[in-house]
């Protein structure tokens, strides 16, 4: 090696992480709505496997991935999402167990004359794993993507999650005892 370049080996293997994609059709009613990601494939409790969530990025669109559109001139919209480790029956407080994530959009078109997409919007999370330290740890077989738009949206609002995700080994006894605090 050259000019006291030393390279090491990590102290201990790094599991590949892999990607979860869902997709949810909120409406624009103002309904809560719901959807199971089953998570049986990565999570189990009994055999010292549990999922980490290391990243969730989220967008909110039409049904074709475009840009939200609004129903009248100085309008503003909001959708909401959550995902949770319970199923829920509406949206539920950031500082519920069960919340992995959560966020919003919030949109606003002071005219629909040149076009009816929102002139502004913000995108935001309340809660995300990429905001802590180490990811946020799943030990349930089962996660809940939910959320709401209202009826300002001109047409149905979908949200879309990516999370970025390893497989990760912890003792039966933590496994199992992390799988009950959050259901």
């Amino acid at each position: 090696m050259s000019a006291g370049l030393r390279l090491e080996r990590p102290s201990k293997v790094m599991a590949e992480s892999f990607f979860i994609r869902h997709t949810l059709n909120l409406g624009n009613t103002n309904a809560f709505v719901q959807r199971e990601i089953d998570l049986g494939a990565y999570v189990d409790a009994l055999n010292q496997s549990i999922l980490k969530v290391h990243r969730v990025d989220v967008a909110f669109t039409d049904s074709g991935g475009r840009s939200l559109s609004m129903v009248a001139a100085n309008t503003a919209a909001v959708a909401q999402f959550q995902l949770t480790t319970q199923t829920q029956s509406d949206i539920v407080l950031p500082g519920d167990r069960s919340v992995i994530a959560a966020g919003k959009i919030e949109a606003y078109t002071p005219s629909i004359t040149s076009s009816p997409l929102a002139a502004s919007s913000s995108n935001s999370f309340d809660i995300a794993p990429q905001l802590y330290t180490n990811g946020y740890l799943v030990a349930t077989e089962s996660i809940y993507l939910g959320g709401g738009a209202n009826t300002n949206f001109a047409e149905d609002v979908y949200v879309s999650i990516v999370m970025e995700c390893t497989v990760e080994k912890m003792s039966q006894a933590k496994a199992m005892s992390l799988a009950l605090s959050q259901q």
